[in-house]
């Protein structure tokens, strides 16, 4: 088992999940669910997210190689982001970092954890969710107070 799949299965079975449980809650078969704890393939990384809010933890704790507890937000500029959520905001990305569904349009920050941020924003196909690396993210632009 690989340390995403350890910490997947560990926090699971702490909220006293079954594999298929954990499975039809984020629309995946069970075998899925087993195949990402075994370590033998890992979640598309639009489900990170997801399964990290399935399981009380943030995106960080998932992806770092580290196995120990979360860290809170520890860092001043985390937590300068952290305040980012909820907000409406306009995103710039580093050069060749951009992501063109967000770049350089209005958008609202859903979450902050650790060094992932999730952003949804309207598109002409309609309400898009996307979960981006806060490395990939040159400067914010708060455009709304309110939360």
């Amino acid at each position: 088992m690989n340390d995403l799949g350890t910490k997947i299965a560990g926090k699971r079975k702490d909220l006293g999940m079954t594999q298929t449980e954990l499975a039809e809650r984020l629309c995946v078969s069970r075998q899925t669910v087993s195949r990402w704890e075994a370590g033998t393939v890992y979640p598309d990384i639009e489900k990170i997210s997801d399964i990290a809010s399935l399981l009380g933890v943030s995106c960080d704790y998932l992806l770092r190689d580290e196995i120990g507890d979360e860290a809170p937000f520890g860092r001043r500029e985390s937590r300068l982001l952290k305040k980012a959520e909820g907000r409406l905001v306009k995103l710039w990305f580093f050069d060749g970092e951009a992501d063109p569904d967000l770049a350089n349009r209005e958008c609202r920050i859903l979450s902050m954890e650790g060094n992932w941020m999730k952003a949804e924003t309207e598109t002409k196909k309609g309400r898009i969710e996307k979960l981006i690396p806060v490395s990939s993210v040159l400067s914010i632009e708060i455009l709304s107070e309110d939360e």
